[in-house]
C-alpha cells in the first residue's frame, strides 16, 4: 500500500510559479508510475502531467504543456510538479496518484491511490 501526501500549493499571483511536492510512504514507491490531476471547484477531476516509473516519459495535458514540468526521485520517493507562468484557470486543487505499472496513464480510474490534495488558487 502507498500513502500519498501532496504539499506546495498556496496562493500565488498570475504568471508566477509553484512547485507541488507529492511523499510517497513505503519501500516499492519505484513499482508505480504517478499522475497528477486536479479539480476546479464546480468542475470534474482532470488529467495534468504523468510519469513513468523511472521519470523517462512524461505526459502532460495540452494546457500545461511548456508550463508545467513533472519529475521524480526514487530515492527520496517523491513526485514533483513544477508549474511556471500560472494562469487564474489553473486554479483547483492538485492531487497526486499513483499507478501500478510502468507508465503513466491520463485515466483516473487507473490509478489505484490518491493524495488528499492541494491548493493551488491563482490571482489576476
Amino acid at each position: 500500500q502507498v500513502q500519498l501526501v501532496e504539499s506546495g500549493g498556496g496562493l500565488v499571483q498570475a504568471g508566477g510559479s509553484l512547485r507541488l511536492s507529492c511523499a510517497a510512504s513505503g519501500r516499492t514507491f519505484s513499482s508505480y508510475a504517478m499522475g497528477w490531476f486536479r479539480q476546479a471547484p464546480g468542475k470534474e477531476r482532470e488529467f495534468v502531467a504523468a510519469i513513468s516509473w523511472n521519470g523517462i516519459n512524461t505526459y502532460y495535458t495540452d494546457s500545461v504543456k511548456g508550463r508545467f514540468t513533472c519529475s521524480r526521485d526514487n530515492v527520496k520517493n517523491t513526485v514533483y510538479l513544477q508549474m511556471n507562468s500560472l494562469k487564474p484557470e489553473d486554479t483547483a486543487d492538485y492531487y497526486c496518484a499513483a499507478r501500478i505499472g510502468s507508465q503513466g496513464s491520463v485515466y483516473s480510474y487507473q490509478y489505484k491511490y490518491w493524495g488528499q490534495g492541494t491548493q493551488v488558487t491563482v490571482s489576476c
